[in-house]
Parts: structure tokens; C-alpha cells; sequence
């Protein structure tokens, strides 16, 4: 995982899927003890307490739910204020970026032809003009595209 975030996300994923296999486990086990079960309830004519039961029982398993949901979504509510924003634009054979924070600098990317690459270039990866970010800063990546989805 990239972030704690990230990795508290995984670990929501793993509770939720626990949860869900748990209620098809016990569901499945009772549909087949009702199939295969020969005797018959003589006495159960009104039911409030299973009707309680099962009012209640999916409340609680929302909550265990609902909980570590909220948590995660006021983890990842973000207050900070971005230093720098850049806008990405995503064209069919090149990028266009464009830096708002300035007075409109905007350039274009080109991927650098095969015959103009050195050695030590990437192949189909390498731009004739790169974009250039400050480090250990609060970036805003805004990133669409032009022509192409």
C-alpha cells in the first residue's frame, strides 16, 4: 500500500468481506438444515421474538459495518491546502500541463521520437519536455483529458 490510508482501506475491505462471507455462511447452513429437516414446528404460530431477532440482528451487523466506514471517511477528508496545483491534460499522442498557481504557464510533452533517444532513455516512456514538481510539498493533480477517454 502507498499510504496508511491506503492500508486502513485494505484492512476495511477484509473486515467488510468477513462480515458478508459470515451471513452467507450461517444463511446457506440454515436453508439447508430447513431443506433437509423433516420435523415441524407445531408451536411456533407467532413468531415475535425471531421477528425481533431479525430486525435487530442486521441493525447490529450495519453498525459493525457503518462504523469503520465513517472512520476511514474522516481519515481521508483532506483540510490541507494544496502549495501547488497542476492540471493535466491528456491528449491522444501527447500531454498538455498547466501550472494555475501561476499566471497561466502551460506547456505541451511530446514523447521523444525513437531515432532522438539515447541509450540510456526509456523506450515509449520518454517526453521531449518534462514537468518539473517541488518535493516534500501538498501537490493537487487535477488530471482529464482533451480528445481521448
Amino acid at each position: 500500500s502507498a499510504s496508511p490510508i491506503m492500508e486502513q482501506l485494505i484492512y476495511f475491505h477484509d473486515h467488510t468481506l468477513m462480515i458478508i462471507l459470515m451471513i452467507l455462511t450461517i444463511v446457506s447452513y440454515m436453508m439447508m438444515a430447513m431443506t433437509h429437516n423433516k420435523y415441524i414446528n407445531r408451536y411456533l404460530l407467532e413468531g415475535q421474538l425471531i421477528e425481533v431477532a431479525w430486525t435487530i440482528a442486521p441493525a447490529i451487523i450495519l453498525i459493525f459495518i457503518a462504523v469503520p466506514s465513517l472512520r476511514l471517511l474522516y481519515l481521508m477528508d483532506e483540510i490541507n491546502n494544496p502549495t501547488l496545483t497542476l492540471k493535466t491534460i491528456g491528449h491522444q499522442w501527447y500531454w498538455s500541463y498547466e501550472y494555475s498557481d501561476f499566471i497561466k504557464v502551460e506547456f505541451d510533452s511530446y514523447m521523444t521520437p525513437q531515432n532522438e533517444m539515447k541509450n540510456s532513455s526509456f523506450r515509449l516512456l520518454d517526453v521531449d519536455n518534462r514537468t518539473t514538481l517541488p518535493t516534500n510539498t501538498f501537490i493537487r493533480m487535477i488530471v482529464t483529458a482533451a480528445d481521448v477517454l
